[in-house]
């Protein structure tokens, strides 16, 4: 067989690929704004100014803001610490707060949300950052982002 200009597979080395990773260390935290604080302060974008709410960081996960385009690691160092700092009372908190500056059409939708989070259940902010993360991975809706996730 002949491969002109093309590397038979036999002959294929090993590559070995460089994959940026952060870290974020849940102890650093107890609230989402600290949180973004840390996304900020050395985690992903160091001295770049973004919007600090979900959105945005939804928006950073797609690369080019500081973060590399071809993808990256985010390690939750901790992340047992911050499943319990972000959980139902810091849920609570943001959407009270959510509640207050609203467009009336999601008044319902949020009031809901915010009585299954008193009874403790429903997704938490813990769960809204890693269904975040976890989009733009494999699987997720923006898996071309190739963002991975690791709780530690």
């Amino acid at each position: 067989m002949r491969y002109e200009g093309i590397v038979p597979p036999t002959a294929v080395t090993k590559v070995e690929w460089i994959v940026v990773q952060y870290e974020i260390d849940g102890e650093r935290f107890s609230y989402l704004e600290e949180f973004y604080d840390e996304v900020s302060r050395v985690v992903l974008m160091p001295g770049v100014r973004w919007g600090h709410n979900l959105d945005a960081f939804n928006d950073v996960l797609r690369g080019g803001f500081g973060t590399p385009e071809d993808g990256f690691v985010i390690r939750r160092k901790n992340h047992d610490v911050s499943r319990e700092r972000l959980g139902y009372p810091e849920t609570i908190r943001q959407l009270e707060s959510q509640l207050e500056t609203c467009h009336p059409s999601w008044r319902a939708k949020l009031a809901t949300d915010l009585s299954e989070a008193r009874a403790e259940h429903g997704r938490t902010v813990f769960d809204w950052l890693v269904e975040i993360i976890q989009s733009h991975g494999a699987g997720g809706g923006e898996a071309q982002d190739r963002v991975t996730l690791i709780l530690d």
